[in-house]
């Protein structure tokens, strides 16, 4: 340990009466490193990580004085190493990376050191939540039909995962069926504070899901990661971020009467997005915050991926330590947090002025209204009473300009018309974590029940809670019968709908879609709508409180004023508006107060191991390598194939194609291979050769482990579009994964196209515009990227996780500096990258040599956004994974 580390050490007294220890923030002053007194609270959480795990090597004094001395409005160069307690991951992105752990292993056998080498040195929790599907629903027995049809599917998935937990000693498993992995982060996993020995330190984690966010809500320091950078902090390489701003986030005033968190949340997000906090750390703060139950402050946290923020974090204080509490954890835990961050002069809600943050936004509580999200992003708020002429309006703007194109009236066929409810989920972490309004979906359901409405048996609804213990309370309140009644019974505890598991749709419905060309819509629980993900047939997903899901699971129909029309005819033939079923604030509040027990929980979350019998019934192998059997799920991923201890030199980007040109808010979702896969796709076809029906494809996410079905699915989702290929026959921009070869322009599949660049050593790039990479932190649009052989992402802005990810798979993020742009491009031009071929530096300028084929040439200035010095690592390396096997095997 370091002297100023030692020198920091400092102890306080737990209600036992012993004496422990923690690393005191208060206490660098008096050693001369500064008064931290008035920097954000998640900075302050950050330092003492620097300060604790201080060893003149990856960690230095400089790190610690440097984030000490943080001053609000500087410029950001200066990297931070941050060591994080523990690590999260949830199955889409936790079986690569353990496919990656185990290519790892077999790498340090071939060079003949012990496999445990390779062993993560933080603990891991990985919890299956994703691999559950909602074929079953509106029946006896379908939340069995689903889990038993889920281990149908994933059997081969499961066995790996089981072989993992007894490879390495510190991956420990949260089975399937117990809930969505950040709900039971909050409920469970997280501790508030860890020791070790007598030392106390802060909970902190970074997690494989973007919305690891939610554990902000806590007073814990955390965000989502791809999997390449989680499992170099499972191999003990700090996560390095730049030091951030930190945005300060005013709440003051109360939420009125029939606004729920979902409002807030959707509020905060538009206004969030609008300030453009991308990249930095949002603090929220002030008597508005301080009035935030903790499970509305979770509904906040959980979407800072949707307003582009690292994190959304609310300091800790006494409604995070009544939450522990409420949730089982034990009263010396409890005690343990309260006086550790009293210590640390971090415990409560600061007030306006307490805090020196990069800038100041204000949100008065008061304003929010009753909103939904979509049709296609979340941050695009609508409110409840502007929904119908918004929706009128998107009908008939032109596809081009981001609507549909559709003529006024639009058509109908088998009863559906544009607006149509066909999906009504209440789904995600994000809402089915929220007491609140879960019990106001049950509220609002009962008194529809009462009044004689029901829902279209069209309709797909289901209630996925993120725990069990949801469906607790709900009994305990005696709501489940009503929204059972209504077509809301429990289908799975997992992430469903939200992330792209909603299952199909019956043949006919899908018929009459495409038979009308119909824009049907999807309402949904969730903190994600973006293009197919919900559904490849349903072009309008819109994001809801639970309690509006089912409303507009009953009227049926999106383009509705809730205000003025009512939901239905009642059993007495007499219209009910939303008006007569929403549920009071006394009657929520009634029913909070029946549910609150920490035995509860308890109960819920132990023994985990034994909890569901079909997990335990899984059989796996054994050993420290893993075998690679054969498999259309899990197989040896490629990235060590020709592995040397030494790297080779990149080669330089002459002579490149475009594999691709678009435009702005291209996400994770239009690139990584998600949701269904489609039987005339390349994936589909490959897995067709493989002997595998179309009815036992299951879904992108499940096949995640094998790097053939998802470097086909790269750039293969059916609404992302392509600007090479020039608009169809009536006008209308062509979608789907398709590029133009050149230099003959036969149209091809991407994935066809850049094997065959790659068989004739054609280097490729992508052109984009802003926001490229927004979305899930999904390692497979970067590994995927990688596999197809694009050298280089040009873009005008990048999401963070996405940046940083290409350049953990060795692929070079460049971004257009002075307003230029891909504007112009044709695709069939030459492309050469200037001023990369010595050692960079972060930061970097770069030359982009744009060559016509008529022998026109003109230059644009590029910035790298290879952003600090181990980047340059990492990407020397040809990727993060390489640089820490070679790190261990020396």
């Amino acid at each position: 340990m370091s002297l100023l580390a030692q020198d920091s050490l400092r102890d306080f007294q737990l209600a036992s009466g012993h004496r422990v220890r923690f690393h005191s923030l208060p206490a660098l002053a008096e050693l001369g490193v500064g008064d931290v007194g008035r920097l954000p609270v998640s900075l302050r959480i950050v330092l003492e990580s620097l300060l604790r795990k201080l060893d003149g090597q990856r960690i230095t004094e400089a790190h610690v004085r440097q984030l000490a001395g943080w001053q609000p409005r500087a410029e950001r160069s200066e990297e931070i190493p941050f060591v994080v307690a523990r690590i999260v991951l949830q199955d889409f992105t936790g079986v690569p990376l353990l496919c990656d752990l185990a290519a790892m292993r077999g790498a340090a056998a071939r060079f003949g050191k012990p496999p445990s080498a390779v062993e993560p040195l933080v603990p891991v929790d990985l919890v299956v939540d994703h691999s559950v599907q909602v074929d079953h629903f509106r029946e006896a027995g379908a939340l069995d039909l689903n889990m038993k049809l889920e281990f149908q599917r994933n059997a081969e998935r499961y066995r790996f995962i089981k072989w993992g937990m007894q490879a390495f000693d510190t991956f420990k498993v949260v089975p399937p069926g117990i809930g969505i992995v950040h709900q039971v982060n909050l409920e469970y996993l997280a501790r508030g504070v860890q020791r070790d020995g007598d030392v106390y330190y802060p909970d902190t984690l970074v997690g494989t899901d973007s919305h690891t966010t939610m554990i902000n809500a806590l007073g814990v320091v955390g965000w989502g990661v791809g999997g390449i950078e989680a499992e170099a902090g499972m191999l003990g390489q700090p996560v390095y971020f730049l030091t951030p701003d930190v945005v300060g986030m005013h709440l003051k005033g109360k939420l009125a009467a029939g606004v729920t968190a979902t409002d807030l949340v959707l509020a905060v997000t538009e206004r969030l997005r609008q300030a453009k906090v991308v990249g930095k750390f949002v603090e929220f703060f002030g008597e508005g915050a301080a009035s935030l139950t903790l499970p509305d402050r979770a509904t906040l946290a959980n979407m800072a991926p949707e307003y582009g923020a690292t994190m959304g974090f609310f300091p800790p204080d006494e409604r995070a330590a009544d939450y522990l509490a409420a949730t089982g954890r034990s009263a010396e835990e409890v005690d343990a947090f309260r006086r550790y961050f009293q210590a640390q002069k971090l415990f409560g809600m600061p007030r306006e002025g307490d805090i020196d943050y990069s800038e100041t936004l204000t949100l008065d509580l008061a304003s929010v209204v009753p909103s939904v999200a979509g049709p296609r992003r979340p941050q695009d708020r609508i409110a409840l009473t502007e929904l119908k002429p918004r929706f009128g309006e998107l009908l008939q703007t032109p596809a081009a300009a981001g609507g549909y194109g559709k003529a006024a009236g639009g058509a109908a066929a088998k009863g559906l018309t544009h607006g149509s409810v066909l999906i009504a989920a209440i789904t995600s972490c994000t809402n089915t974590s929220n007491p609140g309004v879960m019990l106001a979906a049950g509220l609002l359901a009962q008194k529809a029940a009462a009044r004689g409405l029901t829902v279209a048996p069209h309709i797909k609804t289901s209630l996925a809670p993120g725990s069990r213990v949801v469906t607790d309370y709900l009994a305990k309140a005696g709501l489940l019968p009503a929204l059972e009644q209504l077509g809301f019974g429990v289908v799975a505890y997992g992430c469903t709908t939200c992330i792209g598991n909603a299952g199909p749709l019956a043949p006919e419905i899908e018929s009459a879609i495409a038979a009308g060309d119909l824009v049907c819509a999807s309402v949904l629980s969730g903190n994600r709508n973006f293009e197919a993900r919900i559904h490849p047939a349903i072009k309008a997903n819109f994001l809801m409180s639970p309690p509006l899901v089912v409303a507009f699971a009953i009227a049926g129909r999106v383009d509705i004023d809730l205000a003025r029309e009512p939901l239905g005819e009642g059993a007495d033939g007499q219209p009910v508006f939303l008006r007569d079923v929403w549920p009071s604030l006394d009657e929520v509040g009634a029913a909070l107060a029946q549910t609150a027990d920490p035995e509860t929980y308890r109960k819920l979350y132990r023994d985990l191991a034994d909890a569901n019998p079909l997990w335990a019934g899984i059989q796996a192998a054994g050993g420290e390598v893993y075998g690679w059997e054969p498999s259309s799920y899990i197989a040896e991923p490629p990235f060590f194939a020709d592995f040397a201890l030494q790297p080779s030199t990149a080669q330089p980007v002459r002579g490149a194609r475009a594999l691709a040109i678009f435009g702005d808010s291209v996400t994770t979702d239009h690139i990584s291979p998600a949701g269904s896969i489609q039987p005339s796709s390349p994936a589909g076809l490959y897995l067709q050769a493989q002997g595998i029906k179309p009815v036992d494809f299951n879904s992108y996410g499940s096949r995640r482990g094998h790097h053939e079905v998802m470097m086909r699915g790269t750039f293969a989702n059916v609404r992302i579009r392509n600007l090479m290929l020039p608009p169809d026959a009536d006008g209308r921009p062509v979608e789907g994964g398709l590029t133009l070869r050149q230099p003959d322009g036969e149209r091809l599949s991407i994935y066809d196209a850049a094997m065959a660049y790659q068989a004739e050593g054609t280097p490729t790039v992508i052109f984009a515009g802003a926001e490229y990479g927004t979305g899930s932190s999904r390692d497979w649009a970067a590994k995927g990227t990688r596999l197809l052989g694009v050298r280089a992402v040009i873009a005008r802005s990048f999401e963070r996780i996405h940046r940083s990810n290409l350049v953990g798979m060795g692929v070079l993020p460049l971004q257009f500096r002075d307003g230029d742009s891909a504007a112009g491009l044709t695709g069939d031009e030459t492309f050469d990258l200037e001023g990369l071929d010595g050692e960079l530096r972060p930061r970097q300028d770069a030359t982009l040599v744009i060559r016509s084929p008529g022998g026109a040439e003109r230059r644009l200035a590029l910035t790298l956004r290879i952003d600090t010095p181990v980047e340059v690592d990492y990407y020397r390396h040809g990727g993060i994974l390489p640089y820490v096997l070679r790190q261990i095997l020396s």
